[in-house]
């Protein structure tokens, strides 16, 4: 992995002097101390790492936080402060948003990722990690060279460059996209974003032709692969069926895709996202997503309007967890 890597860290990846890693493309100089739409400077600014039970039982394992005898659960997941898309219902805005975290080394963040592993965690889960790609290259770089072993996931909102993702190939051994809008005119009211479509299509792409199928070890955890994931939004059942659509007719029944029932009104959301989910919708997608026959599906039948599932990043622990997991 080290040789792989110290490829990858080429000048034509190192581009804080005039950042355009995401679709954003604000050509701040971050190197200056610049933050851009991201909020990102030059260094990685991390809120918490922890064993994280909520996510895909194939990533954070089928036993609980409390009272368990397995040696290793839970995905050792790893929240950066900052985001390139900054939805206006995001449910960790106090880091999208408010950028809460703080600034770590390569050293340092590189020993974070190795006591995840000691801890017990199944994988490196880097949640929204793209504005700090180089600075994780590097503490990888050193990582690995210690001793990591367990995989590598990268939870991202979708919205990439596909040209900055083929970089990656060889190194991200899970993608765990988001996939949110088909409609534009969503995109551009709750994330001010009109191309997320058109950008995030061409990233999960790059992301299939990497990791096109979901390779399970002989305990049920994920070691490769790509899973889709789609939160259904209050009122826009049309736009989850026509991101099923697409991703059904591109990328085919095989590739794993996990359905969202579980949100909440955070922060800004619109005046029209002010409600949970109703069971109703999620069922709607629910049933289209089988019809489509996806081989690898994901689903969440009791999430709503639970809030065990918003995090609050002021506190120590952030999540209250609870048994109900994501299905598969």
């Amino acid at each position: 992995r080290s040789s792989v890597l110290s490829l990858k860290m080429m000048d034509d990846l190192r581009p804080y002097e005039d950042c355009r890693l995401c679709p954003r493309e604000c050509g701040v100089d971050r190197s200056a101390g610049k933050l851009g739409f991201c909020g990102g400077g030059a260094r990685a600014a991390v809120s918490h790492d922890l064993l994280h039970y909520g996510e895909e039982p194939v990533l954070s394992g089928e036993s609980g936080p409390a009272g368990t005898t397995a040696r290793r659960s839970g995905s050792g997941t790893v929240f950066f402060a900052g985001c390139s898309l900054k939805c206006c219902f995001c449910q960790n805005y106090q880091l999208s948003w408010l950028g809460r975290g703080r600034e770590l080394g390569d050293e340092e963040l590189a020993e974070m990722m190795l006591g995840l592993q000691e801890r017990g965690a199944l994988n490196i889960n880097l949640v929204s990690p793209t504005h700090y790609l180089l600075p994780i290259l590097r503490a990888l770089g050193l990582a690995y060279r210690r001793g990591l072993s367990i995989p590598v996931v990268a939870n991202s909102s979708g919205y990439e460059k596909a040209s900055v993702l083929a970089r990656l190939e060889g190194i991200i051994d899970v993608y765990l996209p988001d996939f949110k809008y088909a409609s534009a005119a969503l995109a551009e009211s709750y994330s001010g974003a009109a191309d997320y479509f058109e950008q995030t299509g061409e990233a999960v792409r790059e992301m299939f032709f990497q990791r096109p199928l979901l390779v399970l070890d002989a305990d049920g955890i994920a070691e490769q692969g790509l899973i889709i994931r789609h939160l259904v939004l209050p009122g826009a059942v049309e736009n989850s069926l026509a991101v099923l659509e697409w991703v059904r007719r591109e990328l085919g029944a095989s590739v794993a895709l996990s359905l969202m029932s579980q949100y909440q009104p955070c922060f800004r959301a619109a005046e029209e996202l002010g409600r949970p989910l109703e069971p109703g919708e999620y069922a709607r997608v629910l049933a289209r997503a089988r019809a489509l026959g996806f081989e690898h599906l994901f689903v969440q039948p009791g999430a709503f309007g639970e809030d065990h599932l918003v995090p609050d990043f002021e506190r120590p622990e952030p999540f209250y967890w609870k048994d109900r997991r994501k299905e598969t």
